[in-house]
């Protein structure tokens, strides 16, 4: 490594110190006030008043989505991306840690455009990327164009391990309504037509499908109503559910099932059946191998314990598998709970506005403002990164 590489990554690491405090203030707020996908109007707003100060130009509502924006420091070519989420979970708040990858997100952009500020620099770019967790705001955003001309896009997520890579489900998400006729349950029940039974019919049907899936595949939903009392048949039932899999055709192919499933069920209760998408579908993600090895070696040297990744091990789905299939993207996994603490869990939402989340953030912020760096300042580290992300889509 020559030595402007390091002057440039001792002054990435003085100035993620400088803005330590900054950031976890930043995502303390974001934790103690959770918002749920498209109305987080509180979380924007902290993050690009800090960014404005920081001499961002900030566009609000990007992509005709309230809560999402686009901040720039710098111009020309290249231009390196980072992405935000802060959307929360129902019910259970910052339990996907969202607060830590804004915090973090924003520092490493703002430490890197710090570092490297001059008229030949480049261009730092942070995207706010609303409803991850329900709605697909990358995919949104992706299709409005908010990352055409990106030379690359990064963000991390905390994890009860640091991995530099991991793979991803392509995920389909549904919204399902059985439509029946209410009636008095004891009465005259036969003059109904009885929505939950076709609600459980349809969720029968997909547990029996389970036993003849791919193993790397996952279905799986809750009823959001079932009805509004004992004594009444219920004419109105709705569900949530999910269908996964390891690629975007896999997964159309399994959805394919899961439709005729909920059509069966009406088809057998004498109901009607409404199938509706809530989101686009996410695809499954693309690592790119140079920029998550860079990675993987920078959040070493930050001090994190950075595990080898397994196809054994579970996967979601985000929505930055979309965006990955269209330009040169990483999501490294940044411990901040035991290994074996679940996602989406009390224990990780705790974790996430701990002081020992914070320091991992804050190494994960070093690390993705080092491969920022890189970019850069090095155009053929980019040749490369381009030219694997062409091979391998």
């Amino acid at each position: 490594m020559n030595p402007v590489s390091d002057t440039i990554n001792q002054r990435l690491s003085a100035e993620i110190g400088k803005l330590s405090s900054q950031a976890i203030a930043v995502s303390r707020e974001i934790h103690q006030h959770p918002e749920l996908a498209f109305r987080e109007q509180h979380a924007a707003s902290l993050l690009t008043a800090w960014l404005r100060d920081e001499g961002f130009a900030v566009e609000r509502g990007i992509a005709g989505l309230e809560t999402a924006f686009l901040a720039v420091r710098g111009s020309g070519e290249p231009r390196v991306g980072y992405l935000l989420e802060y959307d929360a979970l129902p019910d259970l708040g910052h339990g996907c840690g969202h607060n830590l990858i804004a915090a973090g997100g924003a520092a490493a952009a703002i430490a890197l455009a710090r570092t490297l500020d001059g008229p030949d620099a480049g261009t730092v770019q942070v995207i706010g990327t609303p409803a991850e967790e329900d709605g697909g705001g990358k995919i949104i955003e992706l299709e409005a164009g908010v990352f055409d001309g990106l030379t690359a896009a990064m963000m991390f997520h905390p994890a009860d391990r640091t991995l530099p890579t991991r793979r991803a489900l392509a995920c389909i998400d549904y919204k399902l309504t059985y439509h029946g006729v209410a009636a008095h349950a004891a009465k005259n029940p036969h003059d109904g037509v009885n929505a939950l039974a076709a609600m459980i019919q349809f969720f029968v049907a997909l547990d029996g499908m389970r036993q003849q899936l791919d193993p790397r595949a996952r279905v799986h939903g809750i009823i959001t109503k079932g009805g509004s009392a004992a004594n009444i048949i219920p004419d109105l039932t709705e569900a949530s559910f999910m269908v996964r899999h390891v690629t975007g055709e896999l997964t159309r192919e399994l959805a394919a099932q899961a439709e005729n499933c909920a059509r069966a069920a009406a088809l057998a209760t004498g109901t009607t059946c409404e199938l509706r998408h809530s989101s686009p579908m996410y695809e499954e993600r693309n690592d790119n191998p140079l920029l998550a090895e860079r990675a993987g070696r920078y959040m070493a040297e930050a001090g994190l314990d950075v595990k080898d990744p397994s196809d054994d091990d579970g996967a979601g789905s985000s929505d930055i598998g979309n965006v990955s299939q269209r330009l040169p993207c990483i999501h490294p996994y940044v411990q901040i709970a035991p290994d074996g603490t679940p996602g989406h869990s009390i224990e990780m939402r705790e974790a996430a506005a701990s002081d020992a989340g914070h320091q991992a953030a804050l190494k994960a912020a070093i690390a993705l403002a080092r491969v920022g760096a890189d970019l850069l300042t090095d155009s053929e580290f980019r040749d490369r990164v381009r030219a694997e992300f062409e091979t391998r889509t």
